[in-house]
């Protein structure tokens, strides 16, 4: 059978990981789940057995050899319980179905989906339901959750109940004004007393130098000027 005639849309072919003892009970679940379908279920071995444990006459449930003697047979949804060594049978298989295709898929089958993706040329979406994933991804599951930390979320602080901050104060403390500087006299030196200055410099404001140094003599800047030349008598005469 071409691929070309399969009419599947990609979100409606999906595989649902699960371990062989619980394959039946997944299989029932689905039926129950899409009642309204017409469904087929599809199995490498004898059908007979599947067919029993079901104990639903609405439900066709056939082996791959007894497909190929029904050419016209079609179905909206079909269900492998297992998967073909040929993906060639494979194919066949969903090529029958003209809304949906399910797979329950066993570990030790991963190895037989492979082909059937590499013709379809594309990847089958896994989606795993709720207890009945492989004992693996269970196990694995508890541990992710148990390392997984607790969010611990901090109640909010009622604005209310904040405490009001005291506003400082930037004024800077005004500083004493200056006194006025009074002349107070002179001391038994003769040094100027002023009341704005120690007694050890009071001297800058009479002009005497401190004790041990010696007056620097300023002089002015000298100007030369040449003596005048006396006019001569005949010069004056005239």
């Amino acid at each position: 059978m071409p691929i070309s005639q399969i009419t599947l849309k990609h979100n409606k072919h999906r595989v649902h990981p699960c371990p062989n003892d619980k394959k039946l009970s997944l299989l029932t679940l689905l039926i129950e789940q899409n009642s309204n379908l017409d469904t087929i279920v599809i199995t490498t071995q004898d059908s007979s057995p599947i067919k029993n444990k079901l104990k639903n006459e609405n439900i066709k449930v056939l082996s791959d050899n007894e497909l190929l003697e029904l050419p016209e047979l079609k179905c909206k949804l079909l269900i492998s319980y297992d998967l073909p060594s040929s993906a060639d049978v494979y194919i066949q298989r969903v090529s029958r179905a003209t809304e949906s295709a399910l797979i329950l898929l066993d570990i030790s089958e991963q190895k037989q989906l492979y082909p059937i993706e590499t013709l379809l040329k594309r990847v089958i979406k896994q989606e795993i339901i709720a207890g009945f994933e492989y004992e693996e991804q269970a196990s694995l599951k508890i541990a992710k959750a148990a390392l997984k930390p607790k969010r611990e979320y901090a109640l909010k602080q009622d604005t209310n109940s904040k405490p009001k901050h005291e506003k400082k104060s930037f004024n800077k403390p005004k500083k004493d004004s200056k006194k006025p500087n009074k002349f107070l006299g002179k001391d038994e030196n003769g040094k100027a007393i002023f009341s704005g200055k120690s007694g050890e410099r009071n001297h800058r404001y009479d002009g005497k130098p401190k004790d041990g140094q010696v007056a620097s003599k300023s002089t002015g800047r000298k100007i030369s000027i040449k003596e005048r030349k006396p006019k001569n008598a005949d010069e004056t005469n005239s």
